[in-house]
């Protein structure tokens, strides 16, 4: 995502909406504040999973929360999937289609087969219409660059070919942090 890099904000812009979004004046924002505050371009709350996972992300203290300085690189990097979301969104009806995800997914180094295009589709397609919303296609992006990490940790040879016992699979799966 390094092409679509935004430039600094304004600290005192930043401090105005982080004042807005800690609705309970703790001087932290939660998973359920920043829901709130998020727009995926329709009038559905954002993902409450996408939020969980971009809280995770920017909380450096664990507490499940973000502070005013963690807010500042969370709202870099939600500007900076908006502005790679758009570019995909071809035909701006708001939403990334099978085509438009094809597109993006490539863009991105993953040569995937049609069926696991249709696959990630339909995982992420909340509302059955062969589309995926913006909150959506955060959660979808960071979830494959995740699971490619975990992957090519026992992918010595860089081939896209791996074997592991179950147990293996399992403990790769259930150590992702997510």
């Amino acid at each position: 995502m390094a092409q679509f890099q935004t430039p600094m904000v304004d600290q005192q812009f930043l401090w105005d909406v982080f004042q807005k979004v800690d609705k309970d004046k703790s001087g932290q924002i939660s998973a359920t504040e920043l829901q709130h505050a998020l727009s995926n371009g329709t009038w559905a709350p954002f993902n409450a999973e996408t939020v969980r996972l971009m809280i995770g992300m920017f909380d450096k203290e664990h507490k499940g929360t973000i502070s005013f300085q963690d807010f500042g690189a969370l709202w870099r990097y939600v500007t900076d999937w908006q502005n790679c979301f758009r570019s995909f969104d071809r035909d701006n009806s708001g939403n990334i289609d099978k085509g438009e995800l094809t597109t993006a997914l490539t863009t991105f180094g993953y040569r995937l087969s049609v069926q696991t295009i249709d696959t990630i589709v339909a995982k992420f397609d909340r509302f059955g219409r062969g589309t995926i919303l913006f909150d959506d296609f955060i959660q979808c992006c960071v979830l494959l660059h995740t699971l490619t990490d975990a992957f090519r940790k026992h992918d010595s040879d860089q081939d896209g070919v791996v074997t592991l016992q179950y147990e293996q699979f399992v403990e790769m799966v259930f150590s992702i942090k997510m």
